[in-house]
C-alpha cells in the first residue's frame, strides 16, 4: 500500500539500526576493550549483551507471527537503554577515564547513540501494540514481520546446510519461548534478590 511506504521505511530502518547499535558496534567495542583490558567497559558490554538478548527473542517470536513479539519489542528497547546507564559503579569508572582517549570516547558515543535509537525505536514499536490483540492480519502488523521473515529464510538455509534439517517458524517460536522463560527467571531473580542487596552496583549481574 502506498500510504504504508513511509512506515515500512521506518520499520526497516529500525531493524538496520538495531543491527548497528545492538550487534555491530558493541561487538567491535568488546573486542577493542578486551585487547586494551578495560574491565569497566567489558562489564558494561557484558551486561548489555545479556539484556539485549531480548531483541533476539523478539525476532524469534515474530518469525512465527506470535503477537507477544510486538509487546516485547517495546520492552526490549527500553531495557537496553536502561542497561547501559543504570549502574552507579560503572558510570563512575567510565567517567574517570580520560575523555580524549579513543576507546572511552567511542563507548560514550555508542551509549548516547544507542539511547537515542532505543527511545525512538520504543516509540515506533509502540505504534504496533494493537497487534497484540490478534491483529496480525493488518497491514501495519505485517510490516513488522518482513525483516524477521527475511532473516528466517537465511537462517533456514544455513541450518539445512549445516545440520541437514529444517528450521521452521514453529521451531523458532519454540526456541524464543524457552529463551523468554529463562530471561524472565533471570530478570526476576535479579529484581527480587540481587537488586535489594546490591542496589545499582553491577556486581554479579
Amino acid at each position: 500500500m502506498p500510504d504504508l511506504l513511509p512506515y515500512r521505511t521506518l520499520v526497516w530502518l529500525d531493524y538496520r539500526l538495531a543491527a548497528v547499535f545492538a550487534i555491530g558496534v558493541p561487538l567491535v567495542l568488546m573486542v577493542w576493550a578486551a585487547v586494551r583490558q578495560e574491565r569497566a567497559m567489558l562489564r558494561l558490554l557484558g551486561i548489555f549483551w545479556k539484556v539485549a538478548s531480548l531483541l533476539l527473542i523478539t525476532v524469534l517470536l515474530l518469525t512465527d507471527n506470535r503477537p507477544l513479539g510486538y509487546g516485547l519489542a517495546v520492552l526490549a528497547h527500553v531495557l537496553v537503554v536502561v542497561s547501559v546507564w543504570f549502574w552507579v559503579d560503572l558510570n563512575e569508572e567510565l567517567a574517570d577515564l580520560p575523555p580524549w582517549r579513543p576507546l572511552p570516547f567511542a563507548v560514550r558515543s555508542w551509549r548516547w547513540g544507542l539511547s537515542v535509537y532505543g527511545v525512538l525505536g520504543a516509540a515506533l514499536s509502540a505504534s504496533a501494540l494493537d497487534c497484540l490483540r490478534g491483529g496480525i492480519s493488518r497491514a501495519v502488523c505485517r510490516v513488522w514481520l518482513e525483516a524477521p521473515d527475511d532473516l528466517h529464510g537465511g537462517a533456514a538455509s544455513a541450518f539445512a546446510f549445516v545440520f541437514g534439517g529444517r528450521w521452521t517458524g514453529a521451531i523458532a517460536a519454540f526456541v524464543g519461548y524457552v529463551a523468554l522463560v529463562a530471561y524472565a527467571v533471570g530478570l526476576l531473580q535479579w529484581l527480587l534478590v540481587r537488586l535489594p542487596k546490591q542496589g545499582r552496583v553491577a556486581g554479579g549481574f
